[in-house]
């Protein structure tokens, strides 16, 4: 958590600042340099994941890690200088290199963490070269000294594998925590899927028995309907007017049925290996007959080499009608641009044919983005909110998906997707 990461980042510098408050007050007590290059090292130290977090990816990363641990190699190399009371070798301070040597094995791999070890080593050992001017260096010195120096890259080794492993660990556990994330959505989006499998089987039911109910009446009142208009002829017009109402109703009733009825019947289909440019084509020069399209700029875009699908074409090409003319219709009078992009999509074993079809009217809703492919829910005037439903039966039927992207304001994009013809996807 964010708020938690802040506060465990302030406990760590409260502490670090305790530390170096507790070595400036430690002897030498008198040697006001020491207390200076702590504030340094602390100032540096606290700061240095601020600025680290806002460098720019690329080869500056690489500098400004090495620029840390210089700085702090420098530092602590002016701190052993101002604490030695013969020589800087002689400090008690000299853990003090520790600290570039860990920064050092935190930020880079085996062989840079032993090279910069090796140059904290070197500053450290600089101050033999005076020393030995006037003192000798018998076997107990360079012992001890042998010994610091071994030390230096053993928790240099040690820091580093612990820091290596870590990374490790971590990036498993980003790549399980994606894994997840993409089978969470999965997840959702297959119970999504469920649950309005199981509504449109409850409502194809409903509506399979209501058309049947309906649809036997109907017929008799437009065989009566018939008759009347036969046998009035042209002695009663009031009357042949009004049997004229009725067999018209009746037939938009009757065609109203025949749509529960396509609702509600399962779906049949004749699979063949199908063009999906070619069908889109159709569809497009179908529904420009049908509807003015005059202020509609129409642009397509198809994927070179585009596989073939398994599809049964009259289903599909009701699906595409269905789609196009609701991009038609939402952009209205006013017109705008219809995009059709078809390209393929492969997702491990999955292969696929994409079919997106965008408009730039007003857009969905988005509070009602996720009713629109819920039978008999429409925001048309004269619509019984069975197009979309049918859209997603057939395309379902096909083992294919469909689904909406819209901002309101911008537009709308329907997404389709049906599988390729096995022989294609297996290339």
């Amino acid at each position: 958590m964010p708020g938690e990461a802040r506060s465990s980042a302030r406990w760590f510098d409260l502490f670090w600042l305790l530390l170096l408050i507790c070595l400036a007050l430690l002897p030498p007590i008198n040697e006001p340099h020491k207390q200076i290059i702590l504030v340094f090292i602390a100032a540096f130290q606290i700061l240095e994941t601020l600025f680290m977090d806002k460098v720019p990816q690329g080869a500056y990363p690489l500098i400004a890690k090495s620029a840390a641990v210089v700085i702090k190699i420098v530092l602590a190399t002016i701190l052993i200088n101002h604490t030695g009371e013969i020589s800087g070798i002689n400090s008690s301070y000299y853990p003090i290199y520790y600290l570039p040597v860990m920064t050092a094995a935190m930020y880079f791999g085996p062989w840079l963490t032993l090279l910069w070890t090796g140059l904290a080593s070197a500053a450290y050992l600089s101050y033999l070269i005076p020393a030995l001017k006037e003192f000798e260096l018998d076997k107990q010195a360079e012992g001890e000294l042998g010994l610091r120096i071994v030390f230096f890259f053993l928790v240099a080794m040690i820091v580093n594998r612990l820091v290596i492993r870590y990374r490790a660990e971590n990036q498993r556990f980003q790549a399980l925590a994606e894994d997840l994330t993409v089978a969470n959505e999965n997840l959702k989006k297959a119970q999504e899927d469920a649950r309005r499998a199981e509504r449109l089987a409850a409502l194809g039911q409903l509506s399979a028995g209501l058309a049947h109910e309906i649809r036997n009446p109907l017929g008799v009142i437009k065989g009566s309907a018939e008759i009347l208009n036969q046998k009035l002829a042209d002695s009663n017009p009031l009357a042949q007017e009004l049997s004229g109402y009725i067999y018209t109703e009746v037939n938009r009733l009757s065609g109203l049925v025949a749509r529960f009825l396509d609702f509600a019947r399962p779906s049949q289909l004749d699979l063949r290996r199908t063009d999906l440019p070619a069908l889109v084509e159709k569809t497009l020069k179908s529904v420009s007959e049908q509807q003015p399209m005059d202020k509609i700029a129409v642009k397509t875009e198809y994927a070179p080499a585009l596989p073939p699908v398994m599809a049964d074409q009259q289903l599909c090409d009701q699906v595409f009608t269905n789609l196009i003319s609701n991009a038609c219709e939402a952009m209205g009078e006013q017109g705008g641009e219809l995009r059709i992009n078809l390209q393929p999509r492969n997702s491990g074993s999955k292969h696929e044919v994409v079919v997106d079809i965008e408009d730039t009217g007003p857009g969905i809703p988005a509070d009602i983005k996720e009713q629109i492919f819920n039978p008999f829910f429409t925001t048309k005037k004269s619509g019984v909110g069975l197009g979309l439903a049918i859209v997603t039966k057939i395309v379902d039927a096909h083992g294919g998906t469909v689904r909406v992207t819209s901002e309101p304001g911008h537009g709308a994009r329907f997404q389709v997707s049906l599988p390729q013809a096995k022989d294609s996807s297996a290339t």
